[in-house]
Formats: C-alpha cells, structure tokens, sequence
C-alpha cells in the first residue's frame, strides 16, 4: 500500500509527538529524582542537626532555625550542628562532581580524586605546608583539633601537589594512549608515593604534631569551623556549577574525541580545565577534612544505576547524591557506637572498597 503526501506526513507527525513525548517522560523522571534527592537531603540534614551526644528534638531545632530556640540548644546548634552538617554537604557536593568529572574526562569508570592518588597529593602537600612551613598549629586535645591559621597557604600547597598527580595522569592519557586499566595502576603507585612522604613528614614531626596530623589524615568533618566552610564554598559551589554547566560538552565526550571535535567542542582545554578544577575540590576538601576515601568514585555510579549516565542530569544529580551520602555517612558516624565518634572516612572506605574490587572485576564492561 502505497501512502498519499498528506499520509505519510500525518504519520511523520505522530511520530514526533511521540518521541516528544518519550523525552519529556525522560526529562520529568530525572527531574523528578533530582527533587526527591534535594528533599531528602534536607529530612537527613535536619535529622543530623538533631542527633548527636545531646539529643534535641526536631521541633526545637525547627524553632532554633526560626529564631525561637531556647536555654543551650541554640548554642549547639549554631555553633557545632550546622557548621558540621554544611561542611559535609559541601564537601560531599565536592568530592562527588570531582569524581563523575574525572570519569568523564579520563573515560575511566575507576576514576576518583582517591582511586587516581589526587588525594594523598593534597593530603601531602597540606601536611608539608602545616609542618614544613608552620601554616597550622596542631593542638593534642580530646577531639584532636587542628587549628589552621593559614588555610589559603594550606589550600595552595595542597592544590599545587595535587596538580603533581593530575598532570602525570594527563599525560599518560593524552600522549601515551594509556588504558583506564595503566591510569589506575598509575594513581595507586603516586598515592603510594604520597603516602610514603607523608610518612616522612610524621617521622621528624613531634609527638603532638604526630598524633594530630594521624588524626586529621583519617577525614573528619567534625573540626571544620564556620570560617572553613565559606572558603569552600566559595570555591566548591561555582567549581560544581562550571561542571554543571558543561553537561553538554561531557556528553559529546562521551560520544568520543572525534566525535566532539566535530561538534565544536575544544576537547583539550575541556579536559584541562575539568582536571585543574577537580584537583582544586579535591586539594580544598583534603586540606580542611582530610582524606576522606571512595565518595568520589561510589556517587556517579550509584546516579549512573538509577538514571543513566546524561552528564546533564548526571552532574547536578552527583552533587546532590554526594552530599547526601557523605552526610549520613557522618551522621552514622556519630551514633553507630555513641558516645564514640567515628571519623567519617573510616566509614566512607568501608563503603567504597567492596565497590572499587566489584569494578575491578567488571572490567570496562560497566562503562
């Protein structure tokens, strides 16, 4: 049978109401979960602010929030909770976009600010600046707090040794073609090669710097203070937003270099800025929580199971996850064996390490 003109365009239109109609189903449904992700990122901050040594009820700290708090919980709250509790969403936001990022960039399913050994560059070049040049003073006390007088100095000596791991990764990838399988094996030998300078740093470091620099390398959100946690969100919030942004160009990264290129993306400087900023989160986060191990690598895949890997809705949906995660991680922490308080990152390898071996064992499979 043969179709008339006004037919066959007849059928050309319903077939384009229906694909419109599968993209907005497509859309709503992740916009959708970016919403539920959101609230429940807000019912699990509300409940850590909550939880603690001393419990407050939920209506008192709604009324607190409101500015109707009454006798020690505003005090608490204002002072301890919520610094805390921001602190983990901020650094979770930024250790999460830095991992999808570095997927996306290195097309390595294994890729993480921990994983490619970004981590323990920072954490070195942190202990470097408090130690070798007395940016920090290290105070032995019940909770092990680390009071930093120079945090920019910290901040950028972190940066710097950080960018060390990042570009040996960046030219393995760009020149020699290595396989995610050579970049991983790479980032493990360079923490490695982190670790053991951090070592060295310990071994002519005093007794008190000694225990202390032990503590703050295990990832704790709990010493962060209010000044800490506007310096990075000043700079983790707009870094997230430029990854945000780029969804676009990740995608037609993804589709491959060739591909990108024939699209108009500038595939190179795509890849260096992603990989500066991701060592910029990585170095901030480090410098003031320590190293806290796997959320990097845990949050894209655990997004990319539930609504596919669009680095449109991948990116925003990493940051929400990613705060998410490493906020009940530390609320968990707090509470599993009270009044004990665990450092989050002990939790958060826990996590992490049954995921990292499982991808081993997928392969490249998993991408």
């Amino acid at each position: 049978m043969i179709l008339g003109y006004e037919e066959m365009e007849n059928a050309d239109i319903d077939e384009y109401e229906e694909g419109f109609a599968g993209y907005k189903r497509y859309v709503s449904t992740r916009v959708l979960f970016i919403a539920l992700s959101f609230f429940f990122l807000l019912s699990v901050a509300l409940f850590s602010i909550a939880v603690g040594p001393v419990y407050i009820p939920i209506y008192e700290v709604i009324a607190t929030l409101l500015g109707n708090g009454a006798g020690n919980s505003p005090t608490i709250i204002w002072n301890i909770r919520i610094p805390q509790v921001l602190t983990g969403i901020v650094a979770g936001v930024g250790l999460a976009i830095a991992g999808a990022s570095l997927q996306t960039i290195l097309r390595n399913p294994l890729g993480s600010p921990f994983t490619l050994g970004i981590s323990h560059a920072a954490a070195f070049g942190a202990a470097f600046a408090i130690i070798v040049l007395g940016a920090g003073t290290l105070q032995s006390s019940a909770t092990g707090v680390i009071t930093l007088n120079n945090p920019y100095i910290i901040t950028l000596s972190a940066f710097m040794w950080s960018l060390v791991s990042t570009l040996v990764i960046f030219l393995l990838a760009r020149y020699k073609g290595a396989s995610p399988e050579v970049m991983i094996l790479t980032g493990i030998a360079l923490g490695s090669l982190f670790i053991a300078g951090l070592t060295a740093l310990e071994y002519f470091a005093d007794q008190v710097q000694l225990a202390s620099i032990i503590f703050w390398s295990f990832g704790d959100i709990a010493r962060a203070t209010w000044r800490d946690l506007w310096i990075m969100v000043t700079v983790i919030i707009p870094a997230s937003l430029y990854f945000i942004l780029n969804g676009w160009n990740y995608n037609a990264l993804d589709s491959g270099d060739e591909m990108a290129k024939s699209l108009g993306v500038n595939v190179e400087r795509i890849r260096l800025h992603g990989l500066i900023i991701a060592s910029l989160i990585t170095a901030l986060v480090t410098s003031f929580v320590g190293i806290i191990g796997f959320v990097g690598l845990v949050v894209p895949h655990i997004v990319r199971k539930l609504i596919g890997g669009d680095e449109l809705f991948l990116m925003p949906s990493s940051c929400l996850i990613g705060g998410l995660l490493l906020l009940t991680a530390d609320t968990a922490a707090r509470t599993v064996i009270a009044p004990i308080i665990l450092p989050v990152g002990i939790l958060t390898s826990f996590l992490g390490a049954p995921l990292f071996i499982y991808l081993v064992l997928r392969g490249r499979e998993y991408w």
